[in-house]
């Protein structure tokens, strides 16, 4: 078995998983693998475009955050980072109204999705907003 995946004793100490341990992360990955199970019938029209550009831009959501996370002893680069997690969750909203107004998307599932992504800039904007609380001790 591999010595990630082997079972640990409750009272082992804790691992620090890195930027995996970050709720901002967690929440930009679960939704990146959400569009891009919904995109798998998107119209075979749209794969280069809409389908490729909404998976692109929800996974550059999650890559940023982990890339803020390793640069956090650079808080204008931590920042800049986020801010631009922040921003591709922007464009992904964007691209969800496209395919909700295309009909590939549902309403609930959208609403779903863009509930996910309001909460995500909520998220990403208070760190932005105390970004000396994510500066390693």
């Amino acid at each position: 078995m591999d010595e990630r995946n082997k079972p640990r004793s409750p009272n082992a100490p804790s691992r620090s998983r890195g930027h995996r341990d970050l709720k901002a992360f967690d929440l930009a990955y679960k939704l990146a693998m959400e569009i891009f199970n919904r995109t798998k019938t998107f119209p075979e029209g749209e794969r280069f475009s809409l389908t490729s550009q909404i998976r692109r831009s929800s996974r550059s959501v999650a890559a940023n955050i982990a890339e803020g996370y390793r640069k956090q002893q650079y808080p204008a680069m931590f920042s800049s980072k986020l801010a631009d997690a922040d921003a591709e969750a922007t464009e992904t909203q964007v691209w969800l109204d496209f395919a909700r107004d295309c009909s590939y998307l549902s309403a609930e599932n959208h609403r779903q999705l863009m509930s996910g992504y309001e909460e995500l800039g909520r998220i990403i904007n208070g760190i932005l907003a105390s970004p000396g609380k994510f500066a390693p001790s």
